[in-house]
C-alpha cells in the first residue's frame, strides 16, 4: 500500500536525468517516457509534464481538459521566455517550474500530508477540488463519517459548499446507492415545514387529501441533508430532537410512529452556540447535531486552490451552454487569487460563468474579462495596480511570421500560405480541445477537408479523437 502521494511524470520523450528515483523518497512516482501523452492514472495527485517544447501538441492540449482540476505541473530544463509562455497560455491555469534535482514542492501538494484523505481525482469525482490543507483536513473528517452514521453539522459561510460535502459524505457511504435528499429549511414556511419534514396523514388539515410520507422516510435507508438548520422554528426543533434520540417519527394527523434508518448531516452559516445562548435553539438539540462538527474554510483561506477551482468551473460551464472549451490565460490566476471573493466558491462560479457567455467566440479569457470582480471591492484599484503585467497572447500572423509587405527579393506564396494554414488549424484544435470535428467548424472546412489539411501538413497524431 503506498505511503505517499502518487505523482505521475509524463516525460514527453524527454531524459528524466534518474530524477524519478530521487522523487520516490517523497511521491508515489510513475513515469510515462513516450512522446505522446498518456492520462495519467486514476488515483494521481499530481501531474508532471515537460515543457521544453515551443508549443504544447493538440494531443497534450486534450489530454489535459480530460483531467479537470488535477494539480498539474509544467517542467522546463531552462527558464520560461515570454513567446514561450504565450504559445503554452492556452493549455490553461497549471503550474510552472525548473526541472532540478530536489521532488516538487509545497504549494500545488502539502507535503506534510503523507496519505491524501481524498486523491484529488477522488475529490473531483465527488465536485471537488480539494488539495490546500484546509480541504485536505475537511475531506478527512468527511471520509471517516461517511464510515458510520454519525450525525454532522457542517459549518462555513455562504458559497462554501456545505451542500457539496453533504453529498460527498453520502457518496463515500456504504449507503450511496441509497436515497439522498436534501432539505432548505430556510425556505420552506414555517406553517409547513413539520408536514414535509415528517408527512402527514390524509384528513390531518383541510388539504391533506392523501398520506404524504415526508422528507425523513423518504430518506430512509439513506442521507437527509437539513440546511439553514438554524432557521428551524422552536416547536419543529423539538420534533427533531425526538427522531434523533428515538429513530422514528411521528406523521402529523395521529397514528403510530414510524422507524426511520437514516443519515441525519444538517448546515448552518451562523454561529449555532451563540443561537443557543440567545434562546432561539435548543441546547439540547445542538448537542444532538454536534457529533462531527466540520468547518469549511472560506475560498479566502485556500487561494492556492482558485485557479483549479477556476479551470474547473470553466470545463464544467462550457460544457453546460454548448460552447467550445475554453482557456485561461496565466495572467488570470494572480487576480483570483489576490481577491477576497465574500461570496466564496459560488461566487467564484458565478463569475467563470459570466466571463464564458460575455466573452463570445473568443478562445482564451483575459484579465479583462474578469475586472468587473473589483468594481465592488473597497481596493479593487490597489489589487489591480499592484498585479503583475500581462504578457499579451500573440496573433496567429504574428506567430506565423508573415510579412505584410512583399519583400524585394520575393516570397514562395506556398509556403507563407502553408504556414497560415498550419498555425489557423493548430489554433482551433487546442480551442477544441483536439476535436477534429468542432475545429473544423471553427475554420468553416468540412471534416475531411480538414483531415486532408492536416494530412497535408503533417499535423496528424495518433490519439484517437473524441467527437462528443
Amino acid at each position: 500500500m503506498p505511503t505517499h502521494l502518487r505523482l505521475h511524470w509524463s516525460t514527453l520523450g524527454e531524459p528524466t536525468h534518474g530524477l524519478e528515483h530521487a522523487w520516490a523518497g517523497t511521491w508515489e512516482v510513475t513515469t510515462d517516457r513516450s512522446a505522446t501523452p498518456s492520462l495519467p492514472p486514476g488515483d494521481t495527485d499530481l501531474w508532471v509534464i515537460n515543457a521544453d517544447a515551443s508549443e504544447p501538441s493538440p494531443a497534450l492540449v486534450r489530454a489535459v481538459a480530460e483531467v479537470g482540476a488535477m494539480p498539474i505541473l509544467l517542467l522546463r530544463s531552462k527558464a520560461l521566455p515570454l513567446e514561450t509562455l504565450a504559445a503554452w497560455g492556452p493549455l490553461g491555469s497549471v503550474r510552472w517550474g525548473v526541472l532540478f534535482g530536489d521532488p516538487p514542492q509545497a504549494g500545488l501538494r502539502p507535503l506534510a500530508a503523507r496519505v491524501a484523505p481524498l486523491s484529488a481525482s477522488q475529490a473531483l469525482g465527488l465536485g471537488l477540488v480539494g488539495f490546500s490543507v484546509a480541504m485536505q483536513e475537511v475531506l478527512g473528517k468527511a471520509r471517516a463519517a461517511a464510515a458510520t452514521r454519525a450525525t454532522v453539522l457542517l459549518m462555513g459561510e455562504s458559497g462554501t459548499g456545505k451542500e457539496v460535502i453533504a453529498r460527498a459524505i453520502h457518496r463515500l457511504s456504504s449507503d450511496a446507492n441509497q436515497p439522498f435528499v436534501p432539505v432548505h429549511c430556510g425556505a420552506i414556511p414555517e406553517n409547513l415545514i413539520e408536514s414535509e419534514l415528517f408527512g402527514y396523514n390524509k384528513g390531518a388539515f383541510t388539504d391533506a387529501r392523501k398520506d404524504t410520507p415526508g422528507k425523513f422516510r423518504e430518506a430512509h435507508g439513506g442521507t437527509i441533508f437539513l440546511d439553514e438548520v438554524s432557521t428551524m422554528p422552536l416547536g419543529v426543533q423539538v420534533r427533531l430532537l425526538r427522531v434523533l434520540q428515538e429513530r422514528e417519527v411521528q406523521p402529523l394527523g395521529g397514528g403510530a410512529a414510524i422507524k426511520v434508518d437514516v443519515r441525519v448531516v444538517t448546515a448552518t452559516n451562523v454561529d449555532l452556540w451563540k443561537r443557543v445562548q440567545d434562546g432561539t435553539f435548543r441546547e439540547d438539540l445542538f448537542y444532538r447535531l454536534d457529533v462531527v462538527p466540520i468547518q469549511l474554510p472560506p475560498l479566502r483561506a485556500r487561494k492556492e486552490e482558485v485557479p483549479f477551482l477556476a479551470q474547473h468551473f470553466l470545463n464544467r460551464k462550457a460544457r453546460e451552454h454548448g460552447l467550445y472549451p475554453k482557456a485561461l490565460h496565466p495572467s488570470v490566476d494572480s487576480l483570483l487569487m489576490a481577491l477576497p471573493w465574500p461570496g466564496n466558491v459560488r461566487q467564484l462560479e458565478n463569475a467563470i460563468e459570466r466571463a464564458i457567455v460575455l466573452s463570445s467566440q473568443r478562445s482564451v479569457l483575459t484579465r479583462e474579462d474578469f475586472t468587473f470582480l473589483t468594481e465592488r471591492v473597497p481596493n479593487g484599484a490597489a489589487i489591480m495596480a499592484a498585479l503583475p503585467p500581462v504578457t499579451e497572447m500573440p496573433t496567429v500572423l504574428q506567430a506565423a511570421s508573415v510579412p505584410m509587405a512583399l519583400p524585394p527579393e520575393g516570397l514562395d506564396l506556398n509556403q507563407v500560405v502553408s504556414e497560415v494554414e498550419k498555425k489557423l488549424m493548430l489554433q482551433s484544435l487546442q480551442i477544441t480541445r483536439g476535436n477534429k470535428k468542432r475545429a473544423a467548424e471553427l475554420l468553416g472546412l468540412k471534416r475531411t477537408t480538414f483531415l486532408e489539411k492536416m494530412k497535408r501538413l503533417e499535423l496528424e497524431d495518433s490519439v484517437e479523437e473524441e467527437e462528443g
